[in-house]
């Protein structure tokens, strides 16, 4: 018998920076191409805003994995870009700790007029998740992290 997690369609979380990842998301729309319905567009900003916690939290609520879209120099904040690759970098080795697998998490590229660098992003990314399965599973069977405080 088959359980939720192993039923349910994967979920792929993207944060697209208003000026390049969202752009190039509306791109692709407007070409009326189409790409897997899995998949919802958070258009921020800058990546910057969203600390290491809330990449873990995202995952721990059954988001199978996360692309942070921008072209890195889309930012209006000075060292946004740099901020970002900070954070995302500090995150792998905590998703470790957890047992989450880091390919879940990948900082991409993506301008006003990459559809084809964000179809391939979302089609691989699905094609990942069809093969480690839902994070949810690797949670649940990853031995219980030691408790520190924080």
């Amino acid at each position: 018998m088959a359980t939720d997690t192993q039923t349910r369609e994967s979920k792929i979380l993207i944060l697209a920076t208003l000026s390049g990842g969202y752009a190039g998301a509306d791109s692709v729309g407007q070409l009326h191409t189409d790409y897997e319905t899995n998949t919802y567009v958070l258009p921020v900003v800058c990546p910057a805003m969203f600390s290491e916690d809330f990449y873990l939290r995202t995952f721990e609520r059954g988001i199978d994995a996360i692309l942070v879209m921008f072209s890195g120099t889309d930012c209006p904040y000075k060292g946004g870009a740099e901020r970002t690759a900070e954070i995302i970098n500090k995150t792998y080795p905590m998703m470790k700790e957890r047992g989450i697998d880091v390919r879940r998490l990948r900082l991409v590229a993506i301008c006003t007029v990459c559809t084809k660098p964000f179809l391939k992003e979302v089609q691989g990314m699905n094609e990942l998740l069809e093969g480690i399965g839902p994070v949810l599973d690797e949670l649940q069977s990853a031995p219980a992290a030691s408790s520190s405080p924080n």
